[in-house]
């Protein structure tokens, strides 16, 4: 049972691939809140994975929500989790497992709250293009980045199969603390929000490609409006499809690029 999130297709290409070689069921968090599904059933010796991308050093605020209302019936089902990051991942896996205590559906028979036991990160290509100094990878860069994690992933794969606990194999980068419990605080409170996308409406075609792709469903009409509904989760997954860049987030993105998942081959 592998739960997951995905904006640009980073995470869902990492937990797709985990899925395949472990003939796990995947669950695409998105699609369980539409639901509104939360309560799941584990078999005996099932194991349990979460996958997400790090969102300013924290884990994304839909995926916390999720895991709020998660339900299981946790006993020695062995837990792990990966993160992608285009960068470094700061505490984010301190959080998850934080967030994971603080819910009660989630104790083990003898009391203890449920935990990933082995976590991972993944580097990926760079898709948060909102600050100054935040930008796309260089192409070189991109497909450096995803031939190792190409290489990687075999390696936690085989760590997940065995059901091996106690592995930490994380980018927390110089000063994790920092990075995730100020700087990641305030963009999360801050800067999560839709209310800088606009559309030059003489670029855009119609596709609707940005509605569909909205993991939160916070797009309607074209051009595009944003629904300003608090859901927006600052994945960039409606300016980075967009097949006419047509979409931007205030000024800034009008200098930046658009990448997601095998972009080049143009698959999502």
């Amino acid at each position: 049972m592998i739960f997951y999130f995905s904006g640009t297709g980073n995470t869902r290409w990492a937990a797709e691939e985990i899925a395949k070689a472990i003939d796990d069921q995947l669950y695409y968090i998105p699609d369980e809140i539409r639901k509104g599904r939360h309560s799941y059933i584990l078999h005996t010796g099932e194991r349990i994975g979460f996958c997400f991308p790090t969102h300013g050093w924290q884990v994304p605020g839909i995926v916390r929500t999720f895991i709020r209302s998660l339900k299981l019936n946790v006993d020695n089902h062995f837990c792990w989790a990966l993160t992608t990051c285009g960068d470094n991942m700061g505490e984010a896996m301190t959080i998850l497992n934080r967030d994971l205590a603080a819910n009660k559906d989630l104790r083990r028979s003898d009391g203890e709250p449920l935990q990933a036991e082995s976590v991972f990160s993944v580097i990926m290509p760079e898709s948060y293009v909102c600050l100054p100094f935040m930008k796309t990878d260089p192409e070189d860069k991109e497909a450096m980045k995803l031939d190792v994690a190409r290489h990687q992933l075999p390696h936690i794969i085989h760590i997940i199969e065995e059901r091996r606990r106690g592995i930490e194999e994380l980018d927390k980068g110089a000063t994790p603390r920092l990075y995730s419990y100020v700087i990641g605080e305030y963009f999360n409170r801050k800067m999560v929000t839709d209310k800088k996308f606009t559309v030059d409406a003489h670029k855009c075609i119609g596709c609707g490609k940005c509605q569909q792709v909205c993991p939160v469903d916070n797009i309607q009409g074209t051009p595009p409006a944003w629904l300003h509904n608090g859901r927006c989760t600052s994945c960039l997954a409606c300016y980075h499809y967009c097949p006419e860049h047509a979409i931007n987030y205030g000024s800034i993105t009008r200098k930046r690029d658009q990448y997601y998942f095998n972009k080049r081959g143009d698959r999502r």
